[in-house]
């Protein structure tokens, strides 16, 4: 039998009830303030322009060949002596779909928090935040050798569900199974692919250390017609390493580290961040967005620097 304490530490493991408390700061925080298009990405619905009748009036404009004569101002045509169009919004559905990554390399922490604890975090402030919105919610839970998929619905009760799916994963993060992560990696975006349709939101929660070639092609094509939002999860010492001799397993194989040579310390950064950043420049080539969450700065701290200051 488990230890019961050993899965309720919240530093390692997740619970339900850790994750429903980030619904109170996915409202006091407004992830929309900032000043770059990526800011509204979690403000829930979507205005889109629309010429059309009935709907809500936006501004008029100069008319051009080809506007509905129907639209035209007469009120602003006749103060001006020119001819002007009425311009109006409707409010689409933008659904979200949010994929959350609890495979074993995301059981790993150094210092503060795991990277699947944190990678849960901001799957509920998301869902909660788009929730409020009025929008359907809805993701996978990806494990590795098994995922949860729960269906987009407008349902305070699929939230939870979907976070109950989340937290069922993590407390076996430490239980791993033989696969063959790149070829398992594959078949999920391209069931993601089949699922998602199109004007959704797609938030995929990674520390992206196997995606491959065809991974980012599914990637690329579920960008076509939905807006997607890549979120890199990683702990801190997989960028700095502390300066002693340090033993790193995952209970089948181990490394020693000697943190005290200035030589591996450089190449482990180094390396680090070529592969953020060249990963970054191929999603750039599709116009995808990724940002990074570590596990040690507070979570609530990172947001509001990221969603003031992002620039897609």
């Amino acid at each position: 039998m488990k230890s019961s304490k050993r899965n309720d530490n919240p530093k390692i493991f997740l619970s339900l009830e850790h994750l429903l408390k980030f619904e109170l700061f996915s409202s006091i925080i407004n992830l929309g303030t900032g000043k770059q298009k990526s800011n509204s990405v979690l403000s829930g619905r979507y205005a889109s322009r629309f010429r059309g009748r009935g709907l809500d009036f936006e501004e008029s404009r100069p008319y051009v060949i080809g506007d509905d004569v129907r639209n035209i101002d007469w009120s602003v045509t006749a103060k001006t002596g020119k001819t002007h169009t009425k311009v109006f919004t409707e409010e689409k559905e933008k659904p979200a779909f949010i994929f959350v990554d609890q495979s074993t390399s995301m059981g790993f922490g150094s210092n503060n928090k795991t990277k699947a604890v944190v990678a849960g975090e901001l799957a509920s402030i998301i869902a909660h935040k788009i929730k409020k919105g009025g929008d359907r919610i809805g993701g996978m839970v990806y494990s590795g050798h098994n995922y949860e998929l729960v269906t987009p619905k407008r349902d305070s009760r699929n939230i939870i569900h979907f976070l109950q799916k989340i937290v069922e994963a993590n407390q076996t993060i430490y239980e791993p199974k033989p696969v063959d992560f790149e070829n398992s990696l594959t078949d999920i975006f391209a069931k993601i692919n089949n699922i998602v349709s199109h004007d959704f939101t797609v938030f995929i929660i990674s520390d992206f250390h196997r995606y491959n070639d065809s991974v980012l092609q599914y990637l690329s094509q579920l960008s076509l017609h939905n807006d997607l939002v890549l979120i890199k999860v990683f702990d801190t010492m997989e960028e700095h390493i502390p300066n002693e001799k340090i033993v790193i397993t995952d209970r089948t194989n181990q490394i020693n580290l000697n943190g005290k040579s200035k030589p591996l310390k450089e190449k482990l950064k180094t390396d680090f961040n070529s592969n953020y950043k060249n990963f970054k420049s191929e999603l750039e080539k599709y116009n995808i967005n990724i940002f990074s969450i570590n596990t040690t700065t507070p979570i609530e701290q990172q947001l509001i620097e990221v969603f003031s200051n992002y620039k897609t």
